[in-house]
């Protein structure tokens, strides 16, 4: 079973870790990514996960294993609740497990959603079609 584990700040290590895999997965789609000097990708400035009430992140898990990450910018008053980056490790896409973290967070976070992605990312628009 998947389920959604908050990423405290003296986690963010491993956060950046696997991001590095959805950084590689994305640059197929935005050609400006591009490796820096020391062989990985930028790092994500993720400090607003830890400082902010309204931003979220969380390891999507499956028993004792990390197979992807979400993070998430709840509603305020005027805008939707937003995913804002949201990764599942090749291994288990297409298991259905996207869409079970997905769920639990639309019920974590009650009320409307936005959602996007890049227009040439087919995989993220078959995603939300079920």
């Amino acid at each position: 079973m998947v389920y959604l584990q908050k990423v405290r700040a003296e986690e963010a290590a491993e956060l950046h870790n696997i991001m590095q895999f959805y950084i590689y997965e994305f640059s197929k789609y935005v050609q400006d990514i591009k490796l820096e000097a020391n062989g990985s990708y930028k790092a994500f400035d993720l400090e607003k996960y830890w400082s902010e009430n309204q931003f979220h992140a969380y390891f999507i898990k499956l028993g004792d294993e990390l197979i992807g990450f979400a993070l998430v910018e709840s509603a305020a008053k005027s805008t939707p609740n937003t995913i804002e980056e949201f990764f599942i490790i090749t291994k288990y896409k297409g298991r259905g497990y996207g869409k079970e973290a997905a769920k639990k967070l639309f019920s974590m976070f009650p009320g409307e959603w936005e959602i996007s992605q890049l227009e040439n990312n087919n995989p993220a628009h078959s995603f939300g079609k079920d």
